[in-house]
C-alpha cells in the first residue's frame, strides 16, 4: 500500500470520529472502517495525526463537552452522555486531565466571566446533529 493509500485509508477512520464522536466507537470499528487491524491503525494513526485513535476520540468528546457547558443551560451529567461518555466519573476526570479543572468548575467559570446568551440545552441538543434524512 502506498503512503497516499494509508493515510486515506486512516483517514477515513477520522472522518467517522469526527462525525460520530458522540456514537459508542470502538478501535474494532475504526480499524474496520480503515481496513486495518487494530494495531496497524494505531501506528498509523499516531504516525499521521500524532495520538492514538481513542486519544483522539476523547479530545474531541471534550472539546465539545467543554463547548457545551460554556454556551448550554445543560448540566455535567447530561453534557457527559450527550458528547459519548457511558459513565460521569470517566468523563469527570477525562476533563479535568485534559482541561484542568473539573467539568462543574469549568462552567461556573466560563459562565459568569461569559456575557454570552446561554441557549437553552433543548435547542442545542436538538440541533447538534443530523437526522437520519440530513
Amino acid at each position: 500500500m502506498t503512503a497516499w493509500e494509508t493515510t486515506r485509508a486512516v483517514r477515513r477512520a477520522k472522518d467517522v470520529i469526527d462525525r460520530d464522536f458522540a456514537a459508542p466507537l470502538d478501535l474494532n470499528r475504526l480499524a474496520a472502517v480503515a481496513g486495518y487491524s487494530r494495531h496497524h491503525l494505531s501506528r498509523r494513526f499516531r504516525a499521521i495525526f500524532g495520538e492514538t485513535p481513542i486519544a483522539y476520540l476523547t479530545r474531541r468528546r471534550i472539546e465539545r463537552a467543554a463547548y457545551l457547558l460554556r454556551a448550554a443551560n445543560l448540566t455535567v451529567t447530561e453534557v457527559c452522555f450527550h458528547v459519548g461518555f457511558a459513565s460521569l466519573g470517566s468523563f469527570s476526570t477525562r476533563f479535568h486531565q485534559l482541561m484542568g479543572r473539573s467539568p462543574s468548575e469549568y462552567q461556573r467559570h466560563h459562565r459568569a466571566r461569559s456575557t454570552d446568551v446561554i441557549i437553552p440545552g433543548c435547542f442545542v441538543l436538538a440541533w447538534s446533529r443530523p437526522g437520519p434524512t440530513g
